[in-house]
């Protein structure tokens, strides 16, 4: 669903962190064991809730998609941009929440601290923290949902467009 990727001199081939709709990927052992020094929490699958629930809202949403076609009905239509919209913004505000809790409280007793440093990755986009790059972007599944928001707009629009 998502990634984030880290370069930095000591990882010139990067390192990836990959945000799956069940679970944390990609190169966590090593991105715990660097964040250890810094005083981040380590990640584990089993620490969100969001694994747990994001497939079923997946599922939900295919299922949606499929009785919204079969009923061929605008309201059902407009219900399913307006539930789609409210989940990709609540997904969005709490991606960004578990993002500041994980680079902001940092236990006291880490080996490096950098007064006034906190080490907030970045929702979308890129941000420099310490000698590393994080790039924060889509993955394949994001950009699935990305093209899935922007087709469900243009059925909405000609649905809307063409019916006056």
């Amino acid at each position: 669903m998502w990634r984030i990727e880290l370069d930095a001199p000591q990882y010139p081939e990067g390192l990836v962190l990959q945000l799956h709709a069940n679970k944390i990927a990609g190169d966590v052992e090593i991105i715990n064991g660097l964040n250890h020094y810094i005083g981040m929490a380590t990640l584990h699958t089993e620490n969100f809730f969001e694994f747990k629930i994001i497939p079923y809202i997946m599922g939900f949403f295919s299922l949606l998609s499929l009785v919204i076609a079969f009923l061929n009905k605008k309201k059902g239509l407009i219900v399913f941009g307006v539930v789609f919209v409210l989940f990709v913004i609540l997904a969005g505000i709490d991606f960004y929440r578990w993002n500041y809790e994980y680079g902001h409280n940092l236990d006291p007793n880490a080996a490096i601290k950098v007064p006034g440093m906190a080490y907030q990755p970045p929702v979308l986009g890129y941000k420099e923290l310490l000698n590393f790059g994080a790039y924060s972007i889509p993955d394949t599944g994001g950009w699935l949902l990305v093209t899935a928001g922007f087709l469900l707009s243009l059925i909405i629009i000609k649905e809307y467009k063409f019916s006056k």
